[in-house]
């Protein structure tokens, strides 16, 4: 397991912008981060983180995998983007004040390019999951 470290230096994304609070676990297949849902944010409408919030921590728990192999092979955080979402299902929107764990499982991975399934829980039952196409631009 990594320590627990600023999520900043291994995202390329930058606030307000950022899904995702720490890295709580990064092997070469599997990364979780948690995020706890403030009243600010720009992805909370009534309340509620809403589905492109949720699909967005999902893509910035897979960056933050990226960024945390980049931190350990003394690379560059690379950029990266969706390029494709498929069975994207949400069961329920977390509330302000909520704690997220989000965990990403790398499927494939040819070059840059990669396909990632993802799941989303708050109170330990799963609030939302997806696969994602993600490019990286090295």
């Amino acid at each position: 397991m990594t320590e627990r470290q600023s999520i900043l230096s291994i995202i390329p994304q930058k606030p307000p912008f950022v899904m995702v609070d720490e890295l709580l676990f990064s092997d070469d297949n599997i990364t979780r981060t948690s995020f706890t849902v403030t009243a600010d944010n720009i992805f909370v409408i009534n309340n509620e983180f809403s589905e492109a919030g949720l699909m967005e921590n999902m893509a910035q728990t897979a960056a933050a995998g990226s960024g945390n192999m980049a931190r350990i092979e003394n690379r560059e955080v690379a950029n990266g983007y969706i390029g494709q979402v498929k069975n994207f299902e949400v069961y329920s929107l977390p509330k302000v004040g909520d704690k997220l764990i989000t965990e990403v499982k790398i499927e494939v991975q040819v070059f840059d390019a990669g396909i990632v399934s993802g799941k989303v829980s708050c109170n330990e039952v799963e609030v939302a999951q997806c696969e994602m196409k993600i490019f990286i631009n090295q």
